[in-house]
């Protein structure tokens, strides 16, 4: 087995060296100009679930990033987040969040439905975006955020950390290896303690379509991304889900048909198993350790060899996505960044035809009532 870190932290001295302040003669507006590059990312958060502490601690590591302000509707939890990463100020109220003119990037992790309207506001007040994983709920809105960044020059990054990990790109590499694909399997299941709620009769934002919920959306993500980021879009996909009543799916099966091949993906919240994701081709096959979202190792068979391949030093998959999202934006790479970024919209429209199909409808695609920021919280 091979081991090599492919992306090392940014040290301070190399920090430093690379990224000298300077400042400009005129003053942009912006709203509709940003420098092509940073001198330093000085963040601002928007939630404060485990994902975002997890963020974090690679923030708290990498030098050229650096928690400034925190946005809560709690006052008391917003300042308990600041005082434990070294955010100065915090507010609870999102408007004056966005006029703070220290703070230039916005990394939002809240409930599904509310990515959309915050990530536009946070590009219209001229703050690039880092945002969580369902990058949006449906592909028009997806693809108007995406030319919303691109039209005033800034970053705009889905928080995806499968393609950023070093084993990604062994991935791509070892794929020719076993010929012409016939058949994909992906499995991640792991059992949540909300679905002990759901048996108790209570109904988590988690798993509810009012907030945008739903294994799909959640872990089930992470398989139908990597399977379009290697693979491009399907030419169908049928979702099969198991629901819990009225509300959304707490596991299920998408079958996606592909020219030539067909790949089944498993997400599960109510179940736990063996996580893996399996490419099967006439020459051999690739298997994935610990399935999509860690991609923890590669090991690939064909007719006449077996090899194993682990490029991922680190077993905080956070911590790959942390150091490449600040390189990409220290050093004003648009193009990796868009390039990676050109994968989401595709993701999110087999997810949301996908999910119709099944009769799993959010706000606005049937009866169903408006979800306000304030109730979109009430779980979180």
């Amino acid at each position: 087995m091979r081991s090599i870190l492919a992306i090392k932290p940014l040290s301070k001295q190399s920090y430093n060296h690379r990224h000298t302040h300077k400042k400009g003669t005129n003053d942009m507006d912006k709203s509709k100009q940003v420098p092509n590059k940073l001198d330093q990312i000085n963040l601002g958060t928007i939630g404060s679930g485990v994902i975002v502490h997890a963020f974090l601690d690679n923030v708290s590591i990498t030098e050229g990033i650096r928690h400034t302000a925190v946005y809560s509707r709690s006052m008391e939890t917003g300042e308990a987040l600041a005082k434990e990463y070294g955010a100065q100020r915090v507010y609870t109220d999102l408007d004056a969040f966005f006029r703070d003119e220290e703070v230039n990037t916005v990394y939002i992790a809240t409930p599904n439905l509310l990515h959309y309207e915050q990530a536009k506001k946070a590009l219209l007040a001229g703050k690039h975006v880092i945002c969580e994983k369902p990058f949006c709920t449906k592909a028009e809105q997806a693809r108007e955020l995406v030319a919303l960044a691109k039209e005033r020059g800034l970053f705009l990054v889905d928080a995806v950390p499968t393609a950023f990990l070093p084993n990604f790109e062994v991935l791509k590499r070892e794929l020719p290896k076993i010929g012409k694909v016939k058949l994909v399997q992906a499995n991640y299941s792991q059992y949540s303690s909300r679905y002990d709620l759901l048996k108790k009769g209570e109904a988590p934002n988690i798993f509810h379509p009012a907030f945008g919920g739903g294994c799909l959306m959640d872990i089930n993500f992470y398989n139908i991304y990597l399977n379009i980021a290697l693979f491009g879009k399907p030419l169908d996909a049928v979702y099969y889900p198991n629901r819990y009543g009225s509300l959304a799916d707490t596991s299920g099966i998408m079958v996606m048909q592909y020219d030539g091949f067909v790949s089944e993906s498993v997400g599960a919240k109510d179940t736990w198993g063996v996580n893996f994701f399996q490419v099967e081709g006439e020459e051999g096959y690739l298997y994935v350790k610990n399935g999509s979202n860690g991609l923890a190792e590669v090991q690939v068979v064909t007719k006449t060899t077996e090899e194993t391949f682990n490029l991922q030093e680190q077993p905080d998959r956070l911590f790959y996505e942390v150091q490449g999202i600040t390189r990409f934006l220290l050093d004003g790479d648009r193009d990796a960044v868009f390039d990676r970024l050109s994968v989401m919209p595709d993701v999110i429209e087999v997810l949301e035809t996908a999910r119709k199909k099944a009769g799993i409808l959010f706000p606005g695609e049937a009866a169903a009532d408006f979800v306000s920021e304030e109730s979109a919280y009430a779980d979180d």
